[in-house]
């Protein structure tokens, strides 16, 4: 049976039976898919608990190590109880389909954050790495192997605490001191030892750990070329650079990583104790703005070591002094500032995408063309003009509030409704508190709180501000980088890369990222669909649609004559004749 057939009678389902339990579970969003499975919520009718739903048709079972697979991905993660380990909360099957119940993690997965942000800053792959190692000690002691640890496998939850999953490779070690002989992992993780056939233990778990260090830090894979081939000569012969900007701690742990002798390799424990991870600063958290944008680490107590990188490790520090009288001595950062803010890349792929008139082609949609792991973390949700006098305010999605002033400077308040982000004129940052920030920016805080009122008054059925709240560590917000109104629709163009366009006449929204190559567009009706720029290529999508990214092929390519004709001045926003009153939406 074909994966077309297969996607269609999944697509079919409304409802799951375990039968066994008599518990009905209610099919709800599509997460994804991968292999032979396709992951929806599912959600428990008497709880409304919901589940990542792993789906898998009995077709694609049909060989016996295909029943033995699933049977030993099952037993294996089953046995599992960690706090960094997906959790797993049972299986059944009915007469198509067997389902696994999984702890949904909303947040996707290291991946996701990797397209985005490429390099992470140290602060965070510590606090990732910390997590994972806590995940990968309780394997090996459990006698499961992992065998394919990648950034892909690394799941967030809410708070971005990392959750091991996917074991559809793990094994046991039965007997002590047993080498393994299948081949098998990802490429870009995949130990010398697997490609060797020479046998192999948990040390491939340590191997991939490295790569995933290196990975987050210098933000691509050690053994990365264009081709398999290159990429397997690589591993064997050990042949990675380690770039100069990489401080000597971490430049050591990854070199004991990535020890060819899988014998000479330190265990979880070991790395746990490691210099990287024990003299550095690790934030006891991390913000859901850092997804997508650098967090800032205000008040880290850092080591000397972290202070030789102020800049790659902690973005800026804060110290605040006489709170009272709001005067605080800020350590400014120059804000993310790519040469052309990722336009000619949004460019390059638009015009590869309308190229093919998508429109014309007849995809079969079995309601999976779509990709919601690259839906944005940051889109605008609410917008007020009025640049007559002040300039553009404008709410994003997780409710924190922006203002891009007339005089080119940026002020922004976080979904906590305490913490404070100022930009000037040059995109350097600097960050406060609502109850705490310079002197200087009174009124532009004032007009912040104005505006941000305004929109809650107008635009939003709940009220504003629920008090003041505690500062949310580590929150650096994408920005509005420029905006600019037609008689269709007004442009919108965050820091992090995103054009977002709003069209007027239907309110409809279309939302474009490149560094996902994706494009979500939210309809009349407010649903909200995600869309690869590739798929969209190669089996087409709805005239709607097509007729959206024609228009935005064309707003793109006058932000870039803009760019390129303002070089000095990068953030001034075109406007059209002022208004006399707020223009909102």
């Amino acid at each position: 049976m074909s994966s077309k057939l297969n996607a269609a009678t999944i697509l079919d389902l409304k409802w799951a039976f375990d039968e066994s339990k008599n518990k009905k579970y209610k099919k709800g969003k599509f997460l994804g898919k991968g292999g032979f499975a396709h992951c929806y919520e599912l959600i428990d009718v008497d709880t409304n608990t919901i589940y990542a739903g792993k789906i898998v048709p009995k077709t694609m079972l049909t060989k016996p190590h295909q029943r033995e697979k699933m049977t030993m991905e099952i037993e294996i993660h089953r046995t599992l109880s960690h706090s960094n380990i997906v959790g797993f909360h049972g299986f059944f099957e009915d007469q198509n389909h067997v389902y696994i119940l999984l702890e949904l993690c909303r947040r996707r997965s290291l991946m996701e954050l990797h397209k985005r942000r490429k390099a992470v800053t140290e602060p965070e792959a510590r606090f990732y790495l910390k997590q994972i190692l806590l995940a990968v000690k309780h394997l090996h002691e459990q006698k499961v192997i992992h065998r394919d640890l990648k950034l892909g496998n690394l799941f967030l939850n809410d708070d971005l605490e990392v959750k091991v999953g996917d074991f559809g490779l793990a094994t046991k070690v039965e007997i002590e001191g047993e080498r393994k002989r299948t081949l098998c992992g990802t490429p870009n993780y995949i130990a010398p030892e697997v490609l060797g056939k020479k046998g192999h233990s948990y040390e491939v778990d340590i191997w991939s750990i490295g790569c995933i260090v290196y990975t987050l830090l210098v933000g691509k894979p050690p053994f990365e070329t264009e081709s398999l081939k290159d990429t397997y000569q690589r591993i064997k012969r050990n042949e990675y650079h380690i770039p100069s900007h990489i401080n000597p701690e971490a430049r050591s742990l990854i070199k004991r990583l990535l020890r060819s002798d899988p014998s000479s390799r330190p265990t979880a424990g070991d790395i746990l104790r490691d210099p990287f991870l024990t003299a550095g600063f690790i934030p006891a958290k991390l913000p859901p703005s850092s997804l997508t944008t650098a967090p800032h680490f205000k008040n880290a107590h850092l080591p000397p070591s972290s202070a030789r990188h102020p800049l790659a490790q902690v973005n800026s520090l804060v110290t605040e002094t006489n709170v009272a009288a709001r005067k605080v001595a800020a350590t400014p950062v120059l804000a993310d500032d790519p040469a052309d803010w990722h336009l000619h890349s949004l460019l390059t792929q638009l015009i590869n995408c309308v190229g093919t008139n998508p429109s014309e082609k007849n995809p079969t949609d079995y309601g999976e063309s779509e990709d919601p792991a690259s839906m944005p973390i940051f889109w605008v949700s609410k917008w007020v003009d009025y640049s007559d006098k002040y300039g553009l305010g404008y709410q994003l999605c997780d409710t924190s509030v922006g203002v891009l002033f007339n005089d080119s400077t940026r002020l922004l308040l976080g979904s906590d409704e305490a913490s404070v982000q100022y930009i000037n004129k040059d995109l350097a940052e600097e960050f406060y508190t609502i109850s705490a920030y310079s002197e200087s920016l009174y009124k532009k805080v004032t007009l912040l709180k104005y505006f941000r009122s305004y929109m809650s008054e107008h635009l939003l059925k709940a009220g504003g501000s629920a008090g003041e709240r505690p500062v949310e560590e580590g929150v650096r917000l994408p920005h509005l980088r420029t905006w600019f109104r037609t008689r269709s629709a007004i442009v919108l163009h965050l820091s992090n890369g995103i054009m977002q366009i709003n069209f007027f006449q239907d309110h409809t929204k279309i939302i474009i990222c490149p560094l996902m190559s994706a494009v979500s567009y939210i309809d009349e009706s407010k649903n909200f669909h995600t869309y690869k720029l590739s798929m969209i290529e190669k089996y087409g999508c709805s005239k709607d649609i097509c007729n959206r990214l024609k228009y935005a092929k064309t707003m793109c390519e006058r932000l870039i004559t803009k760019l390129d004709s303002t070089p000095c001045d990068k953030a001034t926003p075109s406007v059209r004749t002022p208004s006399l009153a707020p223009v909102v939406s």
